[in-house]
């Protein structure tokens, strides 16, 4: 199969318009957001460059509607070049092969938070005691760690979760957060992708951790709880939601109304400049700020549900 990969670079303040543009093209809304590094030291770190431009790409099968779906981000993407720093559309195709392979090598073994690590599954990795590891293939979806919006969730998840709880992931991706959840010690996790090369990804990853007895993926967003039993529906202790901004802010409600009286919002992919909309949105629907979490140009909200 070949892949169109549509990509451009622009300021972090552009990003979160970009990916909406981009959002809507992609085979099934999928953004992969890159921030650029500053180069490494000897002991290996890597830091980010908060003066450099942003990469944000998608993806889209090559076939019927791919030519118009370019056309239309080359003419959003002008627009934006209006009026923040953002360049041109940038048009690779891809077999999907040569990409799942070209990327790997850029794919390392990586300790996020006090005790999780991320595996992917083609390299060796002997754990140490105490660790959390997440055995991850991506794929064509998106969700390696490597973003700081997903590395503020697992801190999240390693502070948050506990033995027996019901969590929701809305926007599983490659399912890094649902697995870091029920390795955490989750009870049950429920996640929501409305992506379906995504949701195979998701679901591939969970068998290949072990988790498929805990973790349900299903094709859709919040609304796909309203077909669900009044049991799925509710009652979650914690629900994550690493999207964007605008996404956030649509759907600030249904997932205050997703969790049990004392639970918890871990939500993320939210630009520095949106974190005032989205703080009044979540405000709004009735949850309680406790904390904003902060990695370069980008924020995790963490929220509360009061008692009753």
């Amino acid at each position: 199969m070949i892949w169109i990969e549509l990509s451009t670079r622009a300021e972090a303040e552009a990003v979160e318009s970009v990916a909406e543009l981009f959002s809507g093209l992609g085979h099934g809304g999928g953004v992969a957001i890159e921030e650029p590094l500053l180069p490494g030291d000897e002991t290996g770190r890597v830091e980010y460059d908060p003066n450099g431009m942003v990469t944000v790409k998608t993806y889209l099968p090559e076939g019927e509607g791919s030519e118009e779906s370019i056309r239309r981000a080359e003419e959003g993407l002008w627009h934006l070049s209006q009026i923040r720093r953002v360049e041109g559309l940038s048009v690779n195709r891809i077999a999907e092969e040569d990409w799942a392979e070209a990327w790997k090598k850029f794919f390392h073994v990586q300790r996020i938070g006090e005790r999780t690590v991320i595996k992917p599954s083609w390299r060796e990795y002997e754990a140490r005691e105490g660790e959390v590891v997440l055995e991850l293939d991506p794929g064509m979806a998106f969700g390696t760690g490597l973003h700081p919006t997903t590395q503020m969730c697992l801190q999240g998840c390693e502070r948050f979760v506990s033995a027996g709880m019901r969590v929701l992931d809305v926007g599983t991706g490659s399912g890094i957060l649902s697995i870091a959840a029920a390795k955490l010690g989750a009870a049950s996790v429920l996640g929501l992708e409305t992506d379906p090369v995504a949701m195979d990804v998701a679901l591939k990853n969970v068998a290949m951790n072990g988790l498929d007895g805990r973790i349900r993926v299903l094709h859709g967003s919040m609304e796909r709880l309203r077909d669900e039993s009044q049991a799925e529906a509710a009652g979650f202790d914690l629900v994550l939601a690493n999207i964007i901004a605008s996404v956030i802010i649509a759907i600030a409600l249904p997932l205050k109304e997703a969790l049990v009286p004392g639970g918890r919002l871990i939500t993320s992919g939210i630009i520095a400049e949106k974190e005032g909309s989205v703080l009044e949105a979540l405000r709004g629907a009735g949850l309680e700020i406790a904390e904003v979490m902060a990695e370069g140009d980008w924020r995790t909200v963490v929220c509360t549900l009061g008692q009753p």
